[in-house]
């Protein structure tokens, strides 16, 4: 009998129906995160070019 990699171990444990809405939930955190960071930098950058009356505007878009 060959024993399962820890790859292979892994992926079992993910794809359980009790730990998907967590591995979900994971894939949502790191998302809004990425977003919220992005956004946050295209900010700073506005700041720095010293047009800190555009960040309202750019938000609505």
């Amino acid at each position: 009998m060959e024993e399962a990699s820890g790859l292979q171990n892994f992926l079992e444990i993910l794809t359980k129906p009790d730990n998907i809405p967590i591995v979900g939930m994971l894939i949502l955190v790191i998302f809004f995160s990425w977003l919220g960071l992005r956004e946050a930098f295209k900010n700073d950058k506005l700041i720095d070019e010293g047009k800190e009356d555009d960040i309202p505007h750019e938000m609505w878009k």
